[in-house]
């Protein structure tokens, strides 16, 4: 098999599996939101330390641990991820699945915003369309119901400045991860224990709802191996087109098998995000005629 077809085999994955993410979390619906995502990180940590484990890199990883500097850095940047997770399965778990993918259609877009404020980065044509008719989408939805669609803004927003601060850290994917996780792992472990003492926990008392528990960590960390070997192998256009396959999945969950609410204002909302979707994947699309340095 050739790199190319690896690659996309493994983006495929990734993105289908993040797509079905909400179905997972659904299974959970009877557990708190802030409990789900500390298990969530303890699980994630174990994981990945099974992980590092295997793939022998623990030296890697220590030499992250003894540079204050990268983990302040990594510590913001955990806070950003966690804070993510939460408003993501907060969203999912209070039937806004589709809004979730709202989210992450404008995410992309957030990306372009940042790169723009922070690091110099210039518009294109394309890439301020694309903006405008996200901000268009978001603009007519607080003008049709009077409030904006939070747990978008908040996914997108959030995802947005955690793609920045990992962008500003020379540190590898899932090293990363692992001390983000670890950092947040000790609140995330008296936070449970703290449930376990003084209130009814499902874990460890109800044996389906453990297994979806611990599971988190798999569900959280195995899409991110598959991404992260995707990234090595692909154009960075190719996986900036692949990862639209994550909402769409998610809107059609939303929409078909959750049957959410969606009127015909939703609909204008989406279309106009959509746009600005079709705009950036265009851009991307041009973008990779360029010639590519491995």
């Amino acid at each position: 098999m050739n790199q190319q077809l690896s690659g996309i085999f493994f983006g495929l994955a990734a993105f289908v599996a993040w797509g079905f993410l909400p179905a997972y979390w659904k299974q959970l619906h009877a557990v708190a939101p802030f409990e789900i995502l500390c298990h969530r990180i303890i699980w994630s940590c174990v994981f990945l330390c099974l992980i590092i484990g295997l793939q022998k890199r623990w030296q890697e990883v220590g030499k992250i641990v003894r540079d204050s500097s990268k983990l302040k850095k990594l510590f913001c940047s955990g806070l950003l991820i966690g804070f993510n997770w939460f408003i993501y399965i907060w969203a999912v778990n209070t039937e806004h699945v589709i809004e979730t993918s709202l989210g992450y259609y404008i995410a992309p877009m957030v990306n372009i915003l940042i790169g723009y404020s922070l690091l110099g980065e210039k518009f294109n044509r394309l890439q301020l369309i694309a903006i405008l008719c996200a901000l268009a989408g978001v603009s007519y939805s607080l003008f049709t119901y009077g409030d904006l669609p939070l747990f978008a803004l908040s996914l997108a927003v959030s995802f947005g400045f955690y793609g920045y601060a990992r962008k500003k850290i020379e540190v590898a994917p899932i090293p990363g991860l692992l001390i983000e996780t670890s950092i947040l792992v000790v609140p995330a472990l008296g936070y449970v224990f703290y449930r376990q003492l003084f209130f009814e926990s499902f874990f460890l008392n109800q044996l389906n709802m453990t297994f979806w528990l611990v599971g988190a960590g798999v569900a959280t960390s195995l899409p991110l191996l598959w991404f992260s070997a995707a990234a090595r192998k692909l154009r960075l256009s190719t996986v900036g087109i692949l990862q639209y396959l994550s909402p769409t999945i998610a809107f059609c969950l939303g929409v078909f098998v959750y049957r959410e609410p969606f009127d015909w204002h939703s609909a204008i909302t989406f279309i106009l995000i959509w746009m600005g979707v079709f705009l950036y994947c265009t851009d991307s699309a041009l973008r990779a005629r360029q010639p590519y340095r491995q």
